[in-house]
């Protein structure tokens, strides 16, 4: 296979500041004429130099004109660039009348070789944690914007691991995961059904929030989740293909996901399926009839429908051992996930209209367990209208705990995350249950630290953005629409984790649906007390807050808050503070001091 050469220069003419270098052929004009003049004469060897002071009132030694800039030397190491254009040649008059050096007004200082001196050991640091960048919807209106957007995270990130983090020989890499642009779906069917009207704003909405309604289609929704479980174990292989030693040192991966990419992300780490909730709920439906009144015959031909049924699920397993005796299943990613962040995320959402309610063990393995992933972290901001809390489906009383608040980055001595103690959101709150009210009015709980008035941040335009993810949710009246309506109303009297009041009690004494664990669809849990114990906590805080800025619009902050967490010097610190302190726990610990 032919590939493309890539010409490989010697850098010799670099900018002062930015230490870019110049273009070849410019920089091999002035090379030439810098040797022809100056070539004996020793420049100054010192790289800890003020670069940048400038030369004011140093007349130039010799000058040299290109096509469309001149050059001037005031010494063999003081060099200035200077642009020829009639708007420069204007600049340069009116500031050089007013008293200013023509260097220092609109010159640009060039260096003759590079800031610092090369080594034998320069070399960059061995990268040991790779993270992968999920995009969510909207990627087909930008197809280049997730590489953007991870070029944004990986810069970020290098200015904090150069403040915090330089003293440790490893590295953390950020790799875009574009999944959306090669998938067909469904053609070019929804852009012909599009009416012309307001055919900008239509186009838009079928470029972002259609992506919503694929994942809810049984038809599609397999497409979109090969896509992107393809291209995350293309981009593993590839990069272990290139770094050999990453996978025999132990290299980690953590993947960071946004919006509708924490959702798809999720159902590939557990093998969610819709079709184990259609089986279910057809299990459901027969034990329903087994307690009504039916006739002789009625009862007669359920009777040989169910034999009928028990024998093809034999089969089934029959045909499924042998399938597996001589195939081995192969794991849906090639790599194990030691952290799962999500941003501005509507996974809770989805996992809630799946049948997910709370349970009563305070553990991430009620709906991610630790064998898939070591660590489940939900970022987001107060008014992202996408994004919804994960603690309150592990245990029902963290809807009124606050989550926990992101440490800016400029903090000084911030206390670290696995010390900061829960803290009431409303102390007025309804209780959990009725029995709760009744015999447990004080009961005790896990918040120790002052409580936290709810905050409404741009209430109206959030509610707005979660309605229309909890309709698009629930789309479909086929296979995704039956799933959600009717199995959401037989496991729990309510559909939605936010209602944490009264409604959430009612039926709570009720037999259970008996289902079946799997991956993804837990068992609902029931207390045998009739409501969930209080005084439990999360084996670990999931849930993460970004700080509202002090001057910011929480209205306008409503409508940009979804796509405000690449470029966050918050965020990156707190991504690196995660993966640094597991890669390093041994290290010193007064490395990780600022953090």
């Amino acid at each position: 296979e032919k590939t493309d050469k890539i010409p490989v220069m010697r850098g010799q003419w670099f900018i002062d500041g930015t230490w870019q270098p110049l273009e070849e052929e410019e920089s091999n004009l002035i090379e030439q004429e810098h040797l022809s003049c100056f070539r004996g004469q020793q420049m100054q060897e010192n790289f800890d130099m003020e670069v940048s002071k400038p030369v004011d009132g140093k007349e130039a030694v010799h000058s040299f004109k290109l096509s469309r800039n001149h050059v001037d030397w005031h010494s063999v190491d003081e060099v200035y660039l200077y642009s020829d254009a009639t708007t420069s040649k204007i600049a340069r008059t009116v500031t050089q009348k007013l008293g200013f050096s023509k260097a220092s007004s609109s010159g640009t200082r060039l260096h003759r070789g590079y800031v610092e001196e090369a080594t034998l050991e320069d070399k960059p640091s061995q990268t040991t944690h790779i993270v992968f960048v999920v995009h969510g919807i909207g990627q087909k209106m930008d197809q280049g914007r997730i590489i953007k957007n991870t070029a944004m995270m990986r810069d970020t990130a290098r200015k904090i691991e150069e403040k915090y983090f330089c003293n440790l020989a490893t590295h953390v890499e950020f790799l875009p995961v574009e999944w959306r642009s090669k998938l067909t779906l469904d053609g070019d069917t929804v852009d012909s059904i599009t009416p012309d009207k307001v055919r900008g704003l239509r186009d838009m909405l079928n470029s972002s929030a259609m992506d919503i309604m694929y994942y809810t289609s049984p038809l599609y929704r397999d497409e979109l989740v090969k896509g992107l479980q393809q291209e995350l174990n293309r981009l593993y292989m590839l990069f272990c293909s290139r770094n050999p030693e990453f996978e025999e040192k132990g290299g980690k991966v953590s993947v960071v996901s946004h919006s509708l990419g924490c959702v798809i992300t999720y159902d590939i780490m557990t093998g969610w399926n819709p079709v184990r909730l259609y089986e279910q709920l057809l299990q459901k439906e027969e034990e329903d009839l087994e307690d009504r009144w039916m006739s002789y015959e009625e009862q007669h031909l359920l009777e040989e429908l169910y034999i009928t049924k028990q024998r093809l699920r034999e089969i089934e397993e029959r045909l499924h051992e042998l399938k597996a005796s001589t195939i081995s299943k192969t794991p849906a990613l090639k790599f194990k996930v030691e952290n799962f962040f999500c941003m501005g995320s509507p996974l809770a959402v989805f996992l809630a209209l799946r049948g997910i309610r709370p349970g009563n063990s305070g553990s991430q393995d009620h709906i991610l367990p630790r064998t898939i992933c070591n660590r489940l972290l939900n970022i987001f901001h107060p008014t992202d209208p996408v994004a919804y809390r994960l603690e309150p489906l592990i245990l029902k009383h963290y809807s009124n705990i606050s989550p926990v608040q992101i440490h800016w980055y400029n903090t000084a001595n911030p206390l670290p995350y696995e010390h900061m103690k829960p803290s009431f959101l409303n102390p007025t709150k309804e209780p959990t249950s009725v029995t709760e009210s009744e015999s447990m009015p004080t009961i005790p709980s896990p918040a120790t630290s002052p409580v936290m008035v709810r905050r409404h941040y741009g209430e109206s335009i959030t509610n707005i953005g979660k309605a229309s993810i909890l309709g698009a949710a629930s789309i479909g009246k086929g296979l995704g629409g039956m799933l959600f309506s009717r199995f959401g109303r037989s496991s729990a009297p309510t559909s939605q984790t936010s209602e944490t009041g009264k409604e959430g009690t009612e039926g709570e004494d009720k037999k259970p649906v008996p289902i079946h664990s799997t991956v993804g669809t837990p068992t609902l849990p029931h207390s045998n007390s009739g409501f969930l114990d209080p005084t439990l906590e999360l084996e670990h805080r999931i849930d993460f807050e970004l700080r509202e800025g002090l001057v910011e619009s929480r209205y306008w902050s409503a409508v940009t808050s979804h796509t405000a967490y690449w470029s966050s010097m918050d965020i990156a610190l707190f991504l690196l503070t995660f993966m640094y302190k597991q890669d390093q726990e041994d290290a010193d610990k007064s490395n990780l001091d600022p953090v």
